[in-house]
C-alpha cells in the first residue's frame, strides 16, 4: 500500500507596525543589538504591557481577506518557557480566544485550485534572539526582536505534498504584502514557518506522528525540508520502526532534518489569561472601517485581468503576485489604451520584471513604458530598439538621472525604423544578390528561409529596417524572378 503525506505549516508573520506589541519601542530591524529593547521587553519588574492598537488592526485585516471569523472578544495568555532570549520566562500569546478563526486559502494544488482551511491566526510577540559569533565562546543575547508583533497563522493539516506546502506558502506570502501587513522579507524573519508532517497509508483517516520542522525561511528551504521528512518517516514505517513526535531543524547544506528535542504540548507551556492585560473587544463599527480600505485582492484581481484584458490566467497570476506589479501593469494601459493588454502584459512580466527583479516597484515610470509600446506598436521602433531604450531608461533611473523622452531617446541614438520603400528595396535586393544558395532553397520550397533574408537585412541595417515590411517585400520578389536572374 502507498503512503500519503498530512502536512500543515504554521507561519509567523512580523506585522510591519512602527512600534512593538506591548511597548512604545521601535519594531525596527537592522539595528544595533538591544539599541531597540525597552524596559517592556526586557521584563523588568514593575513595567505593564499595552497593546498595540494598529497590531490589532492589521489582524482584522488579514481575517477579513480570508473571509474568517473575526472574534469580538479575544484573550491574550501567558506561554511560558524558559530561554534566555525572553527575559519574563513566558511569551504573551493568544490560545483559547485568538483573534481570527475558520478563514480559507485558494491554492492551486495537485489536483487543481482548492481552498486549504486557516484554523487561526493569532497575535503574539517575538522573543530575542542569541548570538554566538565573535564573542570568543561565549553567548549574547539581543533583545531587539523581543516583542515585536507577530501573527501566527495556522493551517488545517490539509496539504499533501511539499509542492501544495509550496503553492500555500507562496500564496499567503503574496497577501500580507498586499494588505500591507507585512514586509514579507524572509531573509530577515519577516516571514518565516515551521511545518507539520506526517504520513499515513493511503485511505486512513487517523493521522500519523507529525515532526515539527522549526524556522524555515525561504520557499526552497521548506519544500525541500518537507520532502526529506516525508521519505524519512515512510522509511521509518517500513523498516518496523515507530515515528517520534519531534521538533527538528533542516540543514540546507545537507538536504536533511535533524532532530532538535522532543515536542512540546500545550500543557506544557502552562497557558493561562495574562493578568496585566484585559480581553481585546472589537465592536462591529471598527471592522467595517476597517473593510471599506479593503484593497482589491489578488484572487479577484487575477479574475479581473482575465476577464477584462484576455489575459492567460498564468500571466494574470504572475501580475498579480504583486500589488506593485498590478498596479504597474494596468497604470500603463491607463497612460495608453491603445496599446494591446497582452503587449504590455508580456514586457511587464519580460522584460521590466527581468530588469527590475529585487528592485521593488520598477523604475522606470508607467509613461515611459507606454510610450515605448506605444511606439513599438505603431512600427516606430523594433522590438530590439524598444529592449535597448528600456534599459537605457532603467539606466538613468538607476542612478538617478531624470530619464528621456522616448521619442527624444529614439532620435538620439538612431533608432527609429526605416519604413520608406525604396530604401528597403535596396537593401532587398542586395540580401538577395549576396545569399544565391538560400535563394534558390527558398523557391524549392524552404519556405522558413524568409526570416532568415529578413534577419541578414536587419542585420544589415542594425536593426532599423521595417521587418514586416521587409517579409513582405522579400516574398514579392522572390516569388516571381526576373528572367535570366
Amino acid at each position: 500500500m502507498s503512503w500519503e503525506a498530512v502536512i500543515g505549516l504554521e507561519v509567523h508573520v512580523r506585522l510591519a507596525t512602527a512600534s512593538k506589541l506591548f511597548s512604545g519601542a521601535a519594531s525596527s530591524y537592522g539595528a544595533p543589538p538591544n539599541a531597540t529593547a525597552c524596559a517592556v521587553d526586557m521584563g523588568l519588574p514593575g513595567v505593564l504591557p499595552v497593546p498595540n492598537r494598529e497590531a490589532i488592526a492589521m489582524a482584522i485585516r488579514f481575517g477579513l481577506a480570508l473571509g474568517a471569523r473575526i472574534d469580538r472578544q479575544s484573550v491574550f495568555a501567558r506561554k511560558h518557557y524558559f530561554y534566555p532570549d525572553l527575559p519574563k520566562g513566558y511569551q504573551i500569546s493568544q490560545y483559547e480566544q485568538p483573534i481570527v478563526a475558520d478563514g480559507v486559502l485558494l491554492i492551486e494544488g495537485d489536483q487543481g485550485e482548492r481552498p486549504i482551511t486557516v484554523v487561526r491566526a493569532h497575535l503574539e510577540e517575538d522573543a530575542g534572539k542569541s548570538l554566538h559569533e565573535g564573542l570568543g565562546g561565549a553567548s549574547g543575547v539581543d533583545l531587539n526582536r523581543a516583542g515585536t508583533p507577530l501573527l501566527e497563522v495556522v493551517s488545517g493539516p490539509e496539504m499533501h505534498s511539499a509542492a501544495e506546502a509550496g503553492h500555500y506558502l507562496r500564496k499567503l506570502h503574496t497577501l500580507v504584502r498586499w494588505l500591507g501587513i507585512c514586509d514579507g522579507n524572509m531573509q530577515e524573519g519577516s516571514f518565516r514557518c515551521d511545518a507539520n508532517v506526517s504520513v499515513r497509508r493511503v485511505g486512513a483517516t487517523v493521522l500519523g506522528t507529525r515532526s515539527e520542522i522549526k524556522n524555515l525561511n525561504s520557499f526552497r528551504f521548506v519544500e525541500k525540508a518537507i520532502a526529506y521528512e516525508i521519505e524519512r518517516q515512510i522509511a521509518v514505517l517500513e523498516s518496523g520502526g515507530r515515528v517520534e513526535q519531534e521538533t527538528r531543524l533542516f540543514d540546507p547544506a545537507r538536504g536533511e532534518t535533524r532532530r532538535m528535542r522532543g515536542k512540546e504540548e500545550a500543557m506544557d507551556y502552562r497557558y493561562f489569561p495574562d493578568p496585566d492585560l484585559l480581553p481585546v473587544v472589537i465592536d462591529e463599527a471598527w471592522i467595517e472601517a476597517i473593510r471599506e480600505t479593503m484593497p482589491e485582492l489578488p484572487d479577484a484581481r487575477r479574475a479581473r485581468l482575465e476577464a477584462s484584458y484576455g489575459l492567460p490566467r498564468a500571466q494574470a497570476a504572475l501580475l498579480t503576485s504583486d500589488k506593485d506589479l498590478a498596479d504597474y501593469f494596468e497604470a500603463v494601459l491607463a497612460v495608453q489604451p491603445a496599446v494591446p493588454p497582452a503587449l504590455a502584459a508580456n514586457w511587464v512580466t519580460g522584460e521590466v520584471l527581468a530588469l527590475h527583479r529585487g528592485q521593488g516597484a520598477p523604475l522606470v515610470a508607467p509613461a515611459r513604458l507606454a510610450t515605448l509600446l506605444a511606439r513599438l506598436e505603431q512600427g516606430v521602433i523594433s522590438r530590439l530598439a524598444a529592449k535597448e531604450i528600456l534599459e537605457v531608461l532603467w539606466q538613468q533611473c538607476q542612478q538617478g538621472e531624470p530619464p528621456e523622452d522616448c521619442d527624444t531617446l529614439i532620435d538620439r541614438l538612431g533608432l527609429r525604423q526605416v519604413r520608406d520603400d525604396a530604401v528597403l528595396h535596396e537593401l532587398v535586393e542586395a540580401i538577395i544578390t549576396a545569399n544565391p544558395q538560400q535563394v534558390a532553397e527558398y523557391r524549392q520550397g524552404k519556405d522558413r528561409l524568409l526570416g532568415y533574408f529578413v534577419g541578414q537585412a536587419m542585420k544589415r541595417s542594425a536593426g532599423r529596417g521595417d521587418p514586416k515590411r521587409l517579409g513582405e517585400l522579400f516574398a514579392a520578389r522572390l516569388a516571381a524572378a526576373p528572367a535570366g536572374e
